[in-house]
C-alpha cells in the first residue's frame, strides 16, 4: 500500500514503523473473514482492512472524526487478522499508533472520559482494585446487571507451597487476577512445586502495562512496564523464566523489548525480560511424561478448551494446553470457530458491552455444543467474561491439573 505520511509523523520512530506496516498491506481482504466485529456489524470500517484505510488517511493528514474514533475503538485487538494475513501485516502495532494520534485530535464526550479514566486508574492498581472488588461482591444484588456480571464469586486460593527447589521461576501476579482469580497462580505454584520448580513472586511487580497502553495512555503503560522490569531485574540471574498464567499479560510482556526499544535506560533490560517470558503452557510440556505416568488411566469428564486470542493469535501458541491436558488424561475438545474472540478483550467488555455480550453468547453456544461438562481457558479476562454467561464452571486449565493431582493423591 502506497503511503505519503504527513509532516507531523514523517521521519519519527512511530511514523517509520507505521509506514513499514502500511506498505506490507496488499488490501486483499482475507482479514475480514476472521474479524469478529466485521462478522457482527458487516461494515468494512469495522474490519481490519477498513481500519487500516482510516489510519492511513489520518497519518497522511486527514482530520479524524468521532466516527473514525468509534471504528478504531470497536476493534477488540484480538489479532486474528494477523494470523490470517498472508503478508504478515502487524496490524495491532499500527492500531496502537493510529489510536494514539486520533485520541490526541478527537476530544471524547465527558462521560466517556470519566469512564475510561476510571478504568485506567482503577484496574492496574491491585491495592485499589482488590478492596473495590470485594465491596462490589458484597453489594452485588444492588448493582446493575452489567456490573453483576463482573463480580463473580472467587475460589479460595489454598496454600502456596512452602518448599524450596533448585529450579526457580518468577510469576507475574498481575493487576485484577489477585482479586478475581487468586487460585490461578496458587494452583500453578502447587503444580510446578510437585515437579520440582519453585514459583516466586516479585513483590513490586504489578500490571503488565496492557490496560493503560491499549486505552491510549501509552506513557502510563510504559511506566508500568518499567516498574515490572525494575521489580524483576534482581531475580533474572536466579530464575529460569518469567511465567505468565494470564495470556493477556504474556503477550504484552513478550513485547517489552520492542515497546521500550527507544528507551536507552531500559532497552537492553526490556529485551532480556521479553526473552525470558514464557506462557505457562510453554513450561508444562516438559512434565507431560511424568504427568501422564502419575494420572495414567484417570480420564476426567469432557472439558471444552477456549484458547484466548492473546495466546493463539498474539503469542502464536497453539496446541500446547491441549497436549498437557491430554497427557493428564483429560478428554479435551475445541469448539467450532475456536479461533474467534469471546468478546472479553481486556477493558473492551466494559466499554462495548453489547458487542462483547453478543460475542460471548456465540462463543458459549459453540462451547456448550461440544457436550463438555466444564470449560477451561488461559486468561483471567476470558474466564470471567465467559462465566458471566453460563452456569457451567469456567476455570483456568492449570486449576484442573492441580485438582486432579490432589484428588488422585499424585503430588510429589
Amino acid at each position: 500500500m502506497q503511503t505519503n505520511l504527513a509532516d507531523f509523523i514523517k521521519g519519527t520512530r512511530e511514523g517509520e514503523e507505521a509506514e513499514s506496516i502500511l506498505r506490507a498491506c496488499v488490501h486483499c481482504g482475507f482479514c475480514t473473514a476472521t474479524c469478529p466485529t466485521y462478522q457482527l456489524l458487516g461494515d468494512e470500517l469495522d474490519g481490519p482492512r477498513g481500519r487500516i484505510y482510516l489510519i492511513k488517511q489520518v497519518l497522511e493528514g486527514a482530520q479524524p472524526t468521532h466516527k473514525t474514533q468509534l471504528h478504531l475503538d470497536r476493534c477488540l485487538t484480538c489479532r486474528n487478522c494477523e494470523t490470517t494475513c498472508p503478508s504478515g501485516v502487524k496490524y495491532a502495532r499500527l492500531l496502537d499508533i493510529g489510536r494514539k494520534v486520533v485520541e490526541e485530535r478527537v476530544p471524547r464526550a465527558p462521560g466517556q472520559r470519566v469512564k475510561r479514566a476510571t478504568l485506567k486508574e482503577a484496574l492496574p492498581r491491585t491495592a485499589l482494585f482488590k478492596p473495590a472488588y470485594k465491596l462490589g461482591q458484597a453489594l452485588r444484588p444492588l448493582l446493575p446487571k452489567g456490573l453483576q456480571d463482573k463480580l463473580l464469586p472467587t475460589r479460595d486460593p489454598g496454600q502456596w507451597p512452602a518448599r524450596t527447589h533448585e529450579r526457580k521461576m518468577l510469576v507475574l501476579a498481575g493487576c485484577v487476577q489477585p482479586a478475581m482469580g487468586p487460585n490461578i497462580n496458587a494452583a500453578a505454584a502447587r503444580v510446578l512445586d510437585s515437579f520440582g520448580v519453585q514459583l516466586l513472586v516479585a513483590p513490586k511487580a504489578g500490571c503488565c502495562g496492557a490496560v493503560r497502553y491499549h486505552m491510549n495512555d501509552q506513557e502510563g503503560g510504559l511506566d508500568d512496564m518499567r516498574r515490572n522490569i525494575d521489580a524483576w531485574w534482581p531475580y533474572v540471574d536466579q530464575v529460569e523464566a518469567i511465567v505468565m498464567t494470564a495470556s493477556g499479560c504474556g503477550v504484552t510482556v513478550k513485547e517489552y523489548g520492542h515497546l521500550l526499544a527507544h528507551d536507552a535506560a531500559y532497552a537492553a533490560k526490556a529485551r532480556r525480560i521479553s526473552e525470558m517470558t514464557r506462557d505457562l503452557s510453554e513450561i508444562m510440556p516438559q512434565f507431560e511424561a511424568e504427568l501422564a505416568a502419575r494420572l495414567q488411566g484417570r480420564v476426567t469428564k469432557r472439558v471444552a478448551y477456549h484458547p484466548p486470542c492473546t495466546l493463539q493469535h498474539g503469542q502464536q501458541i497453539r496446541g500446547k494446553v491441549e497436549g498437557v491436558l491430554r497427557a493428564a488424561g483429560v478428554d479435551v475438545v475445541l469448539c467450532a470457530d475456536s479461533h474467534l474472540c469471546c468478546g472479553s478483550a481486556g477493558a473492551y467488555s466494559m466499554l462495548h458491552p453489547k458487542i462483547a455480550h453478543e460475542l460471548r453468547d456465540r462463543k458459549l453456544s459453540n462451547l456448550e455444543a461440544t457436550g463438555a461438562d466444564g470449560i477451561v481457558s488461559a486468561n483471567i479476562g476470558c474466564l470471567t467474561h465467559l462465566q458471566s454467561g453460563t452456569s457451567k464452571p469456567v476455570t483456568h486449565w492449570i486449576e484442573l491439573i492441580d485438582r486432579m493431582l490432589t484428588d488422585f493423591g499424585q503430588r510429589a
